[in-house]
């Protein structure tokens, strides 16, 4: 099943109030972003997208695929599951290579095509680390993990829907990361506080007291600090490499972007 939007129908917050946001929709390519201080309910959104929820859930809130409830069996069939969730603290168990994993995941969801090479070759655009065909997926760093489960969400998974909670602490090239998905066409939506990704996204959330308080519209002028503020980020991620290598810091390059 394809999905061109999803619609949050609003509920309550924490003390049983409506929330501000009764309705909003996020369409296919689009990025959507929810933000607010730590214990806010921003997860809980998270949550309800990927139960699907119909008004049964704690915050009851309601979502709607295309405008539409959709059929019972997408969300009790795994087979139909239409949700992919990346989350910062996820591990693999099984003990396989890199390989077997994609490859297994393929013929799970009925693909032919090997797609081993291209997932590992668009994962390690988006780690420091780089990935091996053989290596076992047990052994793979928090980065590495979530660089190899982004392409491959990317690349194999037909999942039109992307959840990521908080990708900003996983060690990878997030905005890279976030290109990856929306050029395949996914929604993707996110909890973060890296004001990077929230800028970048179409549309935020603000979240209070476990209520959808605001929303806002990105505009042109906060896409341009996003592009700044990345550029900063970057440099971090090269100083923060350099470390990693036990190198030292070339305090002459520190000087010269600082200024």
């Amino acid at each position: 099943m394809d999905v061109n939007s999803i619609t949050i129908i609003g509920g309550y917050d924490k003390s049983g109030n409506k929330e501000n946001i009764q309705e909003v929709t996020i369409r296919k390519g689009e990025i959507f972003c929810i933000v607010g201080p730590t214990g806010s309910g921003k997860t809980s959104v998270i949550s309800d997208i990927e139960q699907i929820a119909q008004s049964d859930t704690f915050s009851g809130r309601k979502i709607l695929f295309d405008g539409k409830v959709p059929d019972k069996s997408v969300r009790t069939d795994p087979r139909k599951k239409l949700v992919a969730q990346l989350s910062q603290k996820m591990n693999f168990l099984a003990d396989m290579s890199v390989s077997e994993f994609i490859r297994l995941h393929s013929k799970c969801r009925g693909i032919e095509e090997d797609h081993v090479d291209q997932v590992i070759e668009l994962a390690n655009t988006l780690t420091g680390e780089p990935i091996g065909r053989e290596c076992n997926i047990t052994i793979l760093s928090g980065g590495q993990s979530r660089a190899l489960m982004v392409a491959d969400i990317a690349l194999v998974s037909d999942s039109p829907i992307v959840l990521i909670d908080e990708i900003e602490n996983a060690g990878i090239m997030k905005k890279e990361a976030i290109g990856a998905l929306t050029n395949k066409g996914k929604i993707v939506m996110m909890v973060t506080h890296d004001p990077v990704l929230a800028l970048i996204s179409d549309k935020r959330i603000v979240m209070k007291n476990g209520g959808m308080q605001k929303l806002i519209v990105s505009n042109n002028e906060e896409r341009e600090y996003s592009q700044r503020l990345n550029k900063i980020d970057r440099f971090m991620q090269d100083i923060r490499e350099e470390l990693r290598k036990g190198n030292s810091v070339d305090y002459l390059r520190v000087k010269e972007y600082l200024k």
